[in-house]
């Protein structure tokens, strides 16, 4: 039978129930939800309650009464590096939330004490977890389109991202940071690594703070392919696919199309097949949030086998600093108006 991990998450507010959810239902698969922990006294019992195990309001006072496997943090990226340097420093096994820090020295100090320390340590970049990109991945593995050369991935809304997390209003980094992340990730996942990446950026919303509400990236893949990666959170449209991540890749045999819905067509060698490739609900998932949800449980379950086994996972510490440094090169490129290559951590 498989070893079972003990859990504890800390934060346990609105995108954290996604997490909770997830690692109760992993229970079968061995995993164990053994305590939570949130600055928020009652946020921390409301999710204790809820869940059935002890609730904490300071890190190291669960550090020190739980036996745990892994620590999964799921608070605002200004607190990441504080509490992962200390449930590293405890030996425990560590998993953060994106984004991965606020700053490049924070993101790369993160990962250099889990080194140092020898502890196992992942980033919770779901969206490539999510079922309709894992069915693209598939596909590309499968060598249907051949090598893929040029690649749209987009993920446009007007859906009101500020009702349910207000402090968005008042980031100094915005869509980039919080959503473009998760699409430069994507676009790593599908086309590899990137040489070199521009960027344009828009603030087409008044009441926001920070300058990028909208985000238009051109990407040099190492591999020769080219991406166009696109983020904003105002799109104005009848039929808003929220949270859906739209793309279309070409290759030589063919391509993807993914539209709204989860609807794939692959087209190979002038034959075209089409199929739906979302998932069906959880218990506690609901439209439209359940792409961006059956994503996170996504990503728990593959943490859980890696912890299990003793292997790094696909979203390891290391690899995540690419994505960051995409992050990072992306706000530089459209500062100074040119082509920026990301930098590499050693």
């Amino acid at each position: 039978m498989a070893r079972t991990i003990r859990i504890g998450v800390i934060g346990c507010g609105f995108y954290a129930q996604n997490h909770l959810n997830a690692w109760r239902d992993l229970a079968p698969d061995g995993a164990a939800l053994a305590a939570v922990c949130d600055v928020d006294p009652a946020k921390a019992k409301t999710a204790g309650e809820t869940f059935g195990v002890p609730w904490y309001t300071d890190v190291k006072a669960m550090l020190g009464a739980e036996k745990l496997d892994a620590i999964d943090i799921v608070t605002r990226q200004d607190t990441h590096r504080a509490i992962a340097e200390t449930t590293i420093a405890h030996g425990v096994s560590t998993i953060v939330q994106k984004p991965f820090a606020p700053t490049w020295e924070d993101a790369t100090a993160i990962v250099d004490a889990a080194r140092k320390a020898g502890v196992w340590l992942a980033v919770h970049e779901n969206f490539r977890f999510q079922a309709p990109l894992r069915a693209v991945r598939k596909v590309i593995d499968s060598g249907a389109i051949g090598q893929p050369s040029w690649a749209r991935i987009t993920f446009r809304t007007g859906f009101d991202v500020y009702k349910t997390q207000p402090y968005f209003l008042d980031e100094e980094k915005l869509v980039i940071a919080d959503v473009g992340v998760h699409v430069l990730d994507v676009s790593r996942f599908l086309l590899g690594d990137v040489s070199r990446i521009s960027c344009e950026i828009q603030r087409r919303n008044p009441r926001v703070k920070a300058e990028d509400d909208t985000a238009t990236m051109l990407l040099r893949h190492e591999s020769g392919a080219v991406s166009v990666v696109e983020a904003t959170y105002e799109a104005r449209r009848a039929d808003d696919w929220f949270p859906e991540t739209l793309l279309e890749i070409e290759g030589p045999r063919g391509s993807i199309i993914v539209t709204a819905g989860c609807n794939m067509k692959v087209t190979s060698d002038g034959k075209a097949t089409t199929s739906d490739i979302g998932a069906p609900l959880l218990s506690w998932t609901s439209h439209p949030w359940h792409v961006s949800q059956e994503g996170a449980m996504g990503a728990c379950r593959h943490f859980l086998d890696c912890l299990q086994r003793g292997v790094p996972a696909e979203t390891r510490g290391k690899d995540n600093l690419r994505t960051y440094a995409l992050v990072d090169a992306a706000y530089r490129a459209a500062a100074e108006h040119r082509a920026v290559a990301p930098v590499k951590w050693i």
